[in-house]
Parts: structure tokens; C-alpha cells; sequence
């Protein structure tokens, strides 16, 4: 056994998991190992096999739903600062595990450990926000036209929010729908992306420590493992009015279809192709710095990665010269080792299409000026490359989940660098360089960013939980973390009351008889 082996063995140990895993769990209970289908779970920093997980089948999500379904009976009705508690709960326990639970994330996800570390803090600061809301779900009240009588609204849970998440942040955007949606009164059941389900179990341990203190029933938070075909049960259960999903905007879309036609609700968080806009009056070297994070952090697979850099041509020069010259010295290699920047890529098909994006972008006119080269050896390892290109590339048009930046230089005024930036299908996370007030402000008004996130000054990536988080046209439009993003969990009732005994009508209809 190898000395990274070993760690690894330690850290599950630590984490409750074992060599293998049941198919779902209750949060209280686990299923007990039978005869599913075995997935094996490798480590893309070295392609070495952590452990092996059991896929759930149609008969395991029908047990969960309806030990959801039940626990929601009871979940419901605890006050909500009540729920508040067990969430303040929840996020200490996370700060007991959060060196573990890091070196987890990266194990399996393969980021570096501070981002690693910096997405349980994620989780620790969200169930921080969320206590705090649990207290303050408000509603309105209204002037009736109508005399002795009072009207106001209040808000409901849903009942069972389902949540799909991606394997590039495992547990973080879990925790930002699952900590809002509990503190509202609704029970979750979590479908963690196929690539990353250990993490996804050693959350689902250290929550079930918390329900068996509390004496909470099984399904107020539930986990189930499986294939895409246990996210489709979940799309088109009308049991769950609520689904959560991030991913692709291709898998985004049959989501979206699926829960509308039922006249469900749906959160989605798909595809991003961020842009910084780097004008002629930036701080260049804030701009290098936050091009740099934004380009290449966890390789590229962010949602929020800067995959386009739109630089006037006074600058454009100098940006490119630098970048080019910067690039081949960023520390590529064991994401664990705290001088690495820029770990491995997820899996094999992942390398594959970064190098089939940069062979399309190149065959379309794009000029490769640095990087691109697969590392031969163990895990998935390439070099972030840099691209000159056109942004009406059909290559530069699409997101490509690694590390490629495109270079696009503008001309004239900061209105036409905000039509290239917006001239894509994606519009999640945005962002412009400029000390220029008037630059700044065109940026962020009605005309500029088409975004649902734009930044004056920062990168495209590390948004914090206290906004909310989401973005429009393919991006999907849904809200998740901060701000009101609450009431996307709940549902709204207004409510009249009439302290008269007599019943006039609104409108002044008069209906005797």
C-alpha cells in the first residue's frame, strides 16, 4: 500500500466509509450491502481506487420517497427556529470534520486542497446563514379595501425537495439547497453525482450523528446513489414538487422538461462561459491576478470558470504577453502538495475533451499560444492552455469543463466588449476590469452584463452564499444560497381575514339575494 493509499484509508475510516458502501441511506439508517450493481470509485490524482459503491435501484428510491414522505409529516411542524438548531448543529459537527472532509473532496474530486478545505467552510458558513433565517421567513400584511378586515401572506414548505448535484463542487452546492430548504420545513433527498458519492456519504454520516441526538425520524435528509436514471425517477415524481439540479444545460434541459410537464418546480444551475472584460483604464495586475484564479482553479471545472478574456487592444499586448509567459510555470500536479495550483481533471473522458476542444477551436482559426499538452503518467493531468480566438467560434460558443482560456481582443468603447461577452447562450458569472466609474456602471446596468452574476473588479469565480447564486438564458435561471433564494423552498398563501360580521366583496360587487 502506498503512503497516498494509506492517508486515503485513514481519512475514510475517520469518515465512516468503508471499502464498500450501501446503495442509500435515511440519515439515519443505511441500507444494508445486497446484491446492486457495484460502482468503483478512483481517485483522478493518481487513477488508484478509494472504494466501491452500491447504485440504488427503482425499488430503493420508492423506499426513500416514502420514508421522505413521512418524515415530512413530522419535520413540518417543528418550529423553525427548532429546525434552525439542528442546522447550527449540523454546521458544528461540519467544523469537527472540515480537515477530513477536505482532504475527501480532494481525493475524489481531485482540487487542491484550500479549495478543498474552502468548500466545507462553504457548507460551515451556509448552515451559519440558514440558522440565522430561520428566524426570519417573513411575509407581508396588506391594507384591505374592505373595512374589519386583515390580509397578509405567509409562506409553506413544499414538502420533499430532491437535489442533484455535480461532481465539481460534491458537497458545497448540496449544503446550499439542503440547509435552506430544512430550516423551511422541507425534507431532502440527494442524488450525488456518480463521480463523487464518497464525499456525498461521509456528509450523510456526520448529519446522521445529529438526527440520532435530536431523536429525528428517518428521511428528513436522505441520501441515494445512482445513475441518471434515478435522477429521471426523481424529474418526473410528482411527489417531489421541488428539484434541484446542477450539471450540464444538456442535462439541465431534461430536467427542466420533465418537472414542468408535471408542473413541478425546478432550481437549475447549469453551464456558465464567463467572460472578464480587461478595458483599457484596468488595474492590469489585479486583472492577471484574477484571470489567473479564474482560468485555471480547479482546472478549469468550475461553473464560474473564465473560459473568455476580452481585452481591448490598447492591452490586449500586454495581457497576452504575460499570460503566455506566466502559464508554463503555474505548479501543475498532487493536489494535496501546497504548492500545487492546478490539480488533475475529473476522469479520462474529461482529458479527451479538452483535447478534442482544442483540435475543434484550432481547425475553426484558433491560434494555440501556450499549453494544451496531456501529462503522461498516473491521474488526469494537462496544461492549461491559452487560445487566440474569435468568440463566434462555435468551440469558444460552448463550455468546455477544463482548463482552455480564449483571448478575444475588442475595439472601441466598453459597449462593445458587453455585446461579446453576452453574445453566447450562457449567462451565468461576469466580470470587468476598470477603474473608469462610467465603464463600471455601463457594465452593471440594464444594458450591460446579461449575467445573473457581474463583477467590478473580481474574477469571474468565488461567489460568496450571502447573494444569490444562479444566472439566465441556458444557465437555467434558478436562484440557490443567499439573499430571498428561500422562497424558491417554499410556497406562498395570502391570506384574508374578515373580523366583521358583515361580508362585503372586493370591488364593491354587491350579490344579495
Amino acid at each position: 500500500m502506498t503512503n497516498s493509499q494509506s492517508s486515503i484509508q485513514e481519512i475514510l475510516a475517520q469518515l465512516g466509509i468503508k471499502s464498500e458502501n450501501p446503495a442509500y441511506s435515511t440519515g439515519v439508517e443505511w441500507a444494508k450491502i445486497g446484491n446492486r450493481t457495484q460502482k468503483t470509485i478512483y481517485s483522478p490524482i493518481d487513477d488508484e481506487p478509494i472504494a466501491s459503491v452500491e447504485l440504488a435501484t427503482p425499488q430503493d428510491y420508492e423506499m426513500i420517497i416514502q420514508k421522505a414522505q413521512e418524515a415530512f409529516k413530522i419535520w413540518q411542524k417543528i418550529p423553525a427556529p427548532k429546525r434552525g438548531e439542528i442546522v447550527r448543529q449540523i454546521g458544528d459537527k461540519l467544523r469537527a470534520y472540515k480537515e477530513p472532509l477536505g482532504k475527501l473532496v480532494t481525493y475524489e474530486m481531485g482540487k487542491i486542497l484550500q479549495e478543498g478545505l474552502g468548500e466545507v467552510q462553504e457548507m460551515i458558513d451556509i448552515c451559519d446563514f440558514a440558522v440565522g433565517l430561520s428566524r426570519q421567513l417573513y411575509g407581508l400584511t396588506m391594507h384591505s379595501e374592505r373595512p374589519m378586515h386583515r390580509m397578509y401572506e405567509q409562506w409553506h414548505p413544499l414538502g420533499v425537495v430532491g437535489i442533484i448535484s455535480a461532481f465539481n463542487f460534491p458537497v458545497a452546492v448540496w449544503s446550499w439547497n439542503a440547509m435552506i430548504a430544512a430550516v423551511c420545513g422541507d425534507v431532502c433527498v440527494w442524488k450525488p453525482s456518480e463521480k463523487t458519492p464518497l464525499t456525498a456519504i461521509a456528509c450523510q454520516n456526520i448529519i446522521a450523528d445529529v438526527l440520532r441526538a435530536n431523536h429525528l425520524p428517518e428521511g428528513v435528509f436522505s441520501l441515494i446513489l445512482g445513475d441518471a436514471s434515478i435522477g429521471e425517477l426523481m424529474s418526473n415524481d410528482r411527489r417531489v414538487p421541488l428539484v434541484s439540479a446542477t450539471g450540464s444545460t444538456r442535462m439541465g434541459k431534461k430536467v427542466g422538461e420533465a418537472v414542468a410537464k408535471r408542473l413541478g418546480k425546478s432550481i437549475l444551475e447549469l453551464g456558465g462561459n464567463n467572460a472578464i472584460i480587461i478595458t483599457e483604464n484596468a488595474n492590469l495586475e489585479m486583472a492577471i491576478r484574477a484571470v489567473l484564479f479564474g482560468a485555471v482553479g480547479t482546472a478549469g471545472q468550475r461553473c464560474t470558470t473564465t473560459r473568455r478574456l476580452i481585452v481591448h487592444e490598447k492591452v490586449y499586448e500586454e495581457i497576452k504577453n504575460r499570460l503566455v509567459k506566466i502559464y508554463p510555470n503555474l505548479p501543475i500536479g498532487n493536489p494535496l502538495d501546497s504548492k500545487t495550483l492546478v490539480g488533475p481533471l475529473i476522469d479520462k473522458d474529461a482529458v479527451r475533451n479538452f483535447q478534442n476542444a482544442l483540435q475543434k477551436v484550432q481547425a475553426e482559426g484558433g491560434k494555440l499560444l501556450v499549453g494544451g499538452e496531456v501529462i503522461e503518467g498516473k491521474g488526469n493531468y494537462v496544461k492549461p492552455a491559452i487560445v487566440e480566438a474569435e468568440n463566434h467560434y462555435e468551440m469558444v460558443q460552448e463550455e468546455t469543463f477544463a482548463p482552455i482560456l480564449y483571448l478575444i481582443k475588442y475595439q472601441g468603447n466598453v459597449e462593445n466588449a458587453i455585446a461579446i461577452q453576452n453574445d453566447v447562450k450562457q449567462g451565468l458569472s461576469s466580470a470587468i476590469f476598470t477603474t473608469n466609474l462610467i465603464e463600471a456602471e455601463t457594465f452593471l446596468s440594464c444594458a450591460g452584463s446579461d449575467c445573473g452574476i457581474a463583477n467590478v473588479n473580481i474574477g469571474t469565480s468565488g461567489a460568496e452564499i450571502g447573494g444569490a447564486f444562479g444566472g439566465e438564458k441556458e444557465t437555467g435561471g434558478g436562484r440557490e444560497s443567499g439573499s430571498d433564494a428561500w422562497k424558491a423552498y417554499m410556497r406562498r398563501q395570502t391570506n384574508t381575514i374578515n373580523y366583521s360580521t358583515e361580508l362585503p366583496l372586493a370591488q364593491g360587487i354587491k350579490f344579495d339575494f
